[in-house]
């Protein structure tokens, strides 16, 4: 009797070890928010228990050169109560793009970036002894752990070292004819131009070479798009294509890019020679809108012109399970595209 009972036991623990689901990271990210408009979309965010929430860049409409202004800005956001829903239930890490920069489209020449970014780092509770605190910019690397799996979420900064952007109107011959909207910026010929800047661009290589499971590399400006005559990293051609020879030279698996900026949501999937596709979530419109979604021949979901915030449902299963998902300001899931991880490793 004793014997049999041991066996069942044994059953039943392994039966039960079978049956135990995966366990599950969530990240939840958007971008493009009015600190004057009510922002139910964070609250949504917050319903979903994210273990971690990613601010893409126009977290605010700071527009400004007076750091007052600023910091005011940033104050009466940080007040709203679907802010502090969000804070209150993940994480929060935070990147920067033009507006909470502080001028439209500016990039190295804007001359209030050192002041804005000590607010950048207050407001976002940057500790005293930060490594972000000791070079210029605000690239960071950060950790999200569950058990023995990580994601390694890498925080650029397309704007303290950015080259000015070349104006389409100087330029006669374009690289395509026809646009249902007038473009704005030519891209960058000279490879001497730059999105990055040399010490960001170590930092990061350093940071592709360190061990992690799935990574995250979080811009303000959208990564896969082809080139629409709008802000982009296409706008700096050289740059991105050092971007994809050095995911190939690190040998960096699962690297999937998170993106804002554009007032809309979708999906894009680049695809080059001898690297795995590389996907970017574009995930812009807490409180913002467009008229139209710009031209995009890498866009396979979406767009989604409603305002609404992007989630990463990552199942670590034996082959992670990667679910992206926009869901809109009525809770309605308006997008969701899975992929293994196996399908973007080495």
């Amino acid at each position: 009797m004793k014997k049999n009972a041991f066996v069942i036991v044994l059953i039943l623990i392994i039966t039960a070890c079978s049956d135990k689901k995966p366990t599950v990271t969530k990240i939840a990210f958007g971008s493009c928010g009015d600190q004057d408009w009510p922002q139910p979309v964070l609250s949504l965010a917050a319903a979903e228990k994210p273990d971690a929430f990613v601010f893409l860049g126009d977290n605010i409409y700071g527009d400004t050169d007076n750091m007052d202004t600023l910091r005011n800005k940033y104050a009466r956001w940080q007040a709203q109560a679907d802010y502090k829903n969000l804070a209150s239930a993940a994480k929060i890490f935070a990147i920067w793009d033009d507006h909470d920069f502080g001028r439209n489209d500016a990039g190295v020449h804007y001359p209030w970036k050192k002041e804005a970014k000590e607010i950048f780092l207050t407001v976002f509770n940057e500790p005293a002894e930060s490594e972000r605190r000791k070079h210029e910019g605000i690239y960071t690397t950060e950790y999200i752990k569950n058990g023995d799996k990580i994601i390694q979420l890498l925080l650029l900064d397309v704007r303290t070292f950015r080259n000015d952007l070349l104006l389409y109107d100087t330029f006669a011959k374009l690289p395509r004819e026809h646009y249902f909207y007038k473009p704005d910026y030519k891209p960058h010929t000279s490879p001497d131009s730059t999105l990055l800047g040399a010490e960001q661009w170590k930092w990061l290589e350093g940071e592709l070479k360190k061990p992690a499971d799935i990574r995250l590399i979080c811009s303000g400006s959208q990564f896969s798009i082809e080139y629409n005559g709008y802000e982009a990293w296409a706008n700096f051609p050289h740059e991105q294509q050092r971007m994809l020879d050095l995911i190939k030279a690190t040998k960096a698996n699962a690297v999937l890019f998170l993106t804002g900026d554009v007032h809309y949501a979708e999906i894009s999937k680049l695809q080059v020679p001898g690297l795995y596709p590389v996907y970017d979530v574009t995930s812009s419109g807490i409180t913002s809108t467009w008229d139209f979604a710009a031209q995009n021949v890498n866009r396979i979901e979406g767009p989604v012109m409603e305002n609404h915030f992007g989630l990463l449902t990552i199942e670590w299963k034996k082959d992670p399970v990667i679910k992206m998902e926009i869901i809109d300001k009525n809770n309605n899931h308006r997008i969701e595209y899975t992929i293994n991880k196996s399908e973007i490793s080495f």
